[in-house]
């Protein structure tokens, strides 16, 4: 539980005090992105963080989106559209045409809002990259916010941290900062209190306004790449076994929480093929650049055995970049995700993907494609018989098509048809991220794999509401609410 999710808990917290709250991260660098109403593209922590505070998600919650492509270079999302792949040299020569985007939406939420929780990246004592940020100290001493400095405990030295940080900032920004949060503290907080003080004395007096616990199966996004390191196992697991290939360049893993907060289900993100195993389930996930890490599948010698486990019955998933791969060719005639290059897929579904400049970004509703009646007995697999209601959202560059006879997965609302499954129903794919998110469809597909769990599971979108009341809960008991809200103002 990072910086995010504090903010997610300040969001809730304020929001039941009945403020209209509104979350701001001036730029975030992410591969898991969301897409608003409007279709534009937002990093998914900021999308989080609104939903905790009963908000629809705005582009201008985030208004500049970094997604890296690896090779020090990023794609520019501005105020929800992609803008330009850029180096990290030509990324803050354009900082400028930036902080103008970063302060109109500023502006705009403050200006719609009782409250707006702003959320920096890394360290705001980076001082070699001082002069080129646009989301920390310079949004405070633009808009006067007051600023809580947050350091997380269990990585050690936490006081020394917040000590430098503070030594490393200049007078104005000092000026700025009125206190301190502990994070993810593990033990007896009053082991702690000596500590606190001296942290106090050695800052001229500032507060630190609480001690956050760590807390446990916290249904609620993390956008921290820390996180994801946590979750990568080896081939032990126990209950349902599934496994995700962590890809070098892996989008989007927060699909996949519903399955992980699921009792008797095991969910781990694999990276070497020795500690594949033999799962119920594998998952292909999304890809900032699908073709390099189909290449590096091929490398590793992920493929073949991937191949093998569909042979041997496991069900294999494809979720956007994954369901690319999945297919039987990937052509990028324009140079989209570099240069100009074809690739054969694994081969395990009829779907063939060109990649294409416009970027598909949109909510979307729709229903499984159940198997006519009369031709069930031929296809098995647990999308035959039963249609279900499905609702996520599109974030892909390519276009899919399937040749004549083969069965797409999803019907969207608009006619558009979506995924691929295969002839024996083990195999499937779509570009619908969010998709687990939907009980019966997950309910269904996990107990085709031997699953003997809840028969009427929550909505993950009650999960989540759920998780922000405990989050909340626990972050509010932790503080010291009436000093932060003199702090704040209120």
């Amino acid at each position: 539980m990072g910086k995010s999710v504090l903010v997610a808990a300040l969001c809730r917290i304020f929001a039941r005090r009945g403020l209209k709250v509104a979350p701001f991260k001036a730029q975030n660098m992410a591969l898991n992105s969301y897409v608003t109403a409007a279709g534009a593209e937002m990093g998914r922590a900021q999308a989080v963080q609104a939903a905790a505070a009963g908000r629809a998600p705005e582009a201008e919650m985030n208004p500049v989106l970094l997604k890296p492509e690896g090779d020090s270079r990023s794609q520019v999302v501005l105020m929800g559209r992609p803008w330009k792949t850029l180096s990290a040299g030509e990324y803050y020569a354009c900082r400028e045409v930036l902080w103008s985007s970063v302060v109109a939406s500023f502006e705009k939420l403050a200006s719609e809002n009782d409250l707006v929780l702003v959320e920096g990246a890394g360290s705001p004592a980076e001082i070699n990259l001082k002069k080129h940020e646009i989301v920390n100290m310079r949004v405070a001493r633009t808009f006067g916010c007051p600023v809580l400095l947050a350091g997380d405990i269990d990585r050690g030295g936490v006081f020394a941290s917040l000590v430098g940080t503070l030594a490393l900032l200049d007078e104005e920004e000092r000026a700025l900062v009125k206190g301190f949060l502990i994070n993810k503290f593990r033990g007896d907080a009053k082991l702690l209190e000596p500590g606190l003080d001296m942290l106090s004395d050695l800052t001229e007096g500032r507060p630190v306004l609480g001690v956050v616990p760590w807390l446990k199966n916290l249904a609620v996004a993390q956008e921290d790449s820390v996180w994801l390191e946590e979750r990568t196992a080896d081939g032990s697991s126990c209950g349902v076994d599934i496994a995700v290939i962590k890809l070098p360049r892996i989008s989007n893993y927060d699909d996949f929480d519903p399955l992980a907060l699921e009792e008797g289900v095991s969910l781990r993100f694999v990276e070497r093929p020795e500690d594949l195993g033999r799962p119920a389930a594998v998952i292909l996930p999304g890809s900032k650049t699908t073709l390099k890490d189909l290449a590096w599948l091929r490398n590793s010698g992920f493929d073949g055995l991937i191949a093998a486990l569909a042979l041997a019955g496991s069900s294999v998933v494809g979720v956007c970049g994954g369901y690319q791969m999945l297919g039987r060719r990937i052509s990028d005639p324009l140079g989209v995700e570099g240069l100009s290059s074809e690739e054969s897929g694994l081969g395990l579904l009829p779907a063939e993907t060109i990649f294409e400049p416009v970027k598909e970004t949109t909510l979307a509703r729709g229903r499984t494609i159940a198997v006519p009646p009369d031709a069930r007995a031929a296809v098995p697999g647990f999308l035959s018989e039963e249609s279900f209601d499905v609702e996520g959202y599109e974030i892909h560059m390519g276009r899919t098509v399937l040749p004549d006879g083969a069965r797409p997965l999803l019907r969207f609302e608009d006619g558009r048809v979506d995924g691929a499954v295969s002839a024996g129903g083990r195999v499937w794919g779509t570009y619908l991220h969010g998709i687990f998110d939907n009980g019966a469809f997950r309910t269904a597909w996990l107990r085709s794999l031997g699953w003997k769990g809840k028969e009427n599971p929550l909505s993950f979108a009650q999960v989540r509401e759920q998780a922000f009341d405990r989050l909340a809960d626990e972050v509010e008991a932790a503080l010291n609410m009436e000093l932060l809200e003199r702090i704040i103002g209120l």
